[in-house]
């Protein structure tokens, strides 16, 4: 009954799951919304034929554009860490922990990535981006050593 609704833990991980899921494909829409609001920052030399959203494509279009690339680096952050806690989270339900650890750890993971994404689309520094990324990145190595533990003890 670890994978049910009717364990509390499992919803927990249900609920922060569910949020970062939508956060990667957010962050995706936002890099496409951005494109096309700047008409810049295309990714492949395809993207210059000519279509009913972009009736005039330019070779430009091609060329780094920082308010797309921005976008994109976050995407490509999320998608770095954001599915190592979707597999160590739901190892971790099942070693039923504790439900306030439960809270504390996936909770502390979806706060560690939206205070990371905040601080990247309001050019905070590389320290301040860093010590939410390490946040996310240390409950994440505390829930795949917590398994461990449990499995091999």
């Amino acid at each position: 009954m670890l994978l049910t609704t009717e364990n509390p833990v499992f919803v927990t991980y249900m609920i922060a799951a569910s949020l970062m899921i939508l956060k990667i494909m957010g962050q995706g829409w936002m890099t496409v919304y951005r494109m096309m609001k700047s008409g810049a920052g295309l990714a492949s030399p395809e993207d210059l034929r000519p279509g009913p959203l972009n009736r005039s494509p330019r070779a430009e279009q091609l060329e780094p554009n920082d308010y797309v690339e921005r976008s994109r680096r976050m995407h490509r952050n999320d998608l770095e860490n954001i599915p190592a806690f979707l597999a160590a989270g739901l190892l971790f339900v099942a070693t039923d922990p504790s439900g306030i650890l439960a809270s504390v750890l996936m909770y502390g993971f979806v706060v560690a990535r939206l205070l990371h994404a905040l601080a990247y689309a309001t050019r905070q520094s590389h320290e301040i981006r860093a010590t939410f990324y390490s946040a996310g990145s240390l409950i994440v190595i505390y829930m795949a050593v917590h398994v461990l533990i449990t499995v091999l003890w």
